[in-house]
């Protein structure tokens, strides 16, 4: 069930629409700006100076919200959006994680230990060059250490005036309600897209009943949704590409689901071909009047890129238009999951 377009947050020529995250009243602009590609996770990093214009840009266009982590990089991405957005302090909002470190084989692992929430709060202030972080995401579930004890600590970050807000990433909707009875939670950010969908089998309703917002990451799929990947990319039959290569990894990305997949894409190209858009807008669009209180994040290291993703905000999808795509969604068959089954065993716990 789609709740449609908020009239009252319709946005002017020129001007970005608002929403708010959560209950108390964490306001940002209706699309923010996720920074990770531009340091990590698509290949080598990306010029900086030229990401600091890019980020500036957005800022320019009304973008209020960026999202990094302290793993991205890992810590250059937070660098990288400090030192961007340090301009503008007062007028953005800069979302972060913790809870993941790389350890001594370079292998990523979940660390939500009390002392470790609070060294990577101090490091994160430094890099982020602020006096206190705006949302403070638990980057994914540590299985090891009580989601009681983990909302503990960032209550008392809360106290200390070095936190605003609490965030879970890619949680449970049981997860989220004992955090949030501890310290309340503002925003989950979890993937989600005309792609994937699982957040609308429980995540979706709990976060509407505790008055919780949702952050999708991912809105175009790593790129899938957007034409960036087809069934003709040139990879081989492997569950996920070189770490130098820039493009996504996983199941879904190998080269048979690719071409099963594919009937989604020409789906939203059938759409945007009748709206005068792309099929990155649509798939944009669409996310957006599924709830007033979601918040996606597509990134992007191109500025024709960030212009097109800001203006999926023009395109209106009437309700003749969302029931079409949910009856022609409804039958294709997607294939492949996100990550490999290791990985995806740590996302919605």
């Amino acid at each position: 069930m789609t709740w449609g377009r908020i009239e009252h947050l319709r946005a002017s020529e020129g001007e970005m629409e608002k929403r708010k995250l959560g209950s108390g009243g964490f306001e940002v602009s209706a699309w923010g700006l996720g920074c990770m590609g531009m340091s990590y996770g698509y290949g080598p990093a990306a010029n900086k100076g030229e990401m600091i214009g890019l980020i500036r840009k957005a800022v320019e266009r009304g973008v209020t919200f960026f999202d990094t982590a302290e793993v991205y990089g890992p810590f250059t991405n937070e660098a990288l959006v400090g030192e961007a957005l340090a301009p503008f302090r007062g007028q953005v909002r800069i979302a972060t994680k913790f809870g993941i470190r790389i350890d001594s084989i370079g292998q990523l692992v979940a660390d939500s230990r009390p002392d470790h929430i609070r060294k990577s709060a101090e490091g994160s202030l430094r890099r982020l060059r602020v006096d206190a972080i705006d949302l403070y995401y638990q980057h994914r579930v540590d299985p090891a250490v009580p989601i009681e004890d983990v909302a503990d600590v960032v209550k008392d970050l809360i106290r200390e005036g070095k936190v605003k807000h609490f965030g879970l990433s890619e949680p449970g909707a049981r997860t989220v309600r004992r955090a949030h009875a501890i310290q309340p939670v503002t925003a989950i950010q979890s993937e989600y897209s005309l792609w994937w969908r699982r957040p609308e089998e429980e995540l979706l309703v709990t976060v509407d009943e505790l008055g919780i917002g949702f952050v999708p990451s991912s809105p175009l799929g790593k790129g899938f949704l957007s034409e960036k990947v087809d069934d003709k990319t040139d990879r081989t039959d492997r569950p996920a590409f070189k770490a130098s290569d820039s493009q996504p990894t996983g199941p879904r990305f190998m080269s048979a689901a690719r071409k099963a997949n594919q009937a989604l894409v020409d789906l939203l190209g059938r759409v945007a071909k009748k709206k005068g858009a792309s099929p990155a807008q649509i798939a944009l669009a669409w996310l957006l009047v599924q709830r007033p209180w979601i918040v996606p994040i597509p990134g992007t290291r191109r500025p024709q890129r960030l212009d097109e993703n800001i203006s999926a905000a023009k395109v209106e999808l009437t309700a003749d238009d969302l029931r079409d795509i949910e009856i022609a969604a409804s039958r294709i068959p997607l294939q492949g999951t996100r990550y490999p089954e290791a990985l995806e065993r740590q996302t919605g716990v």
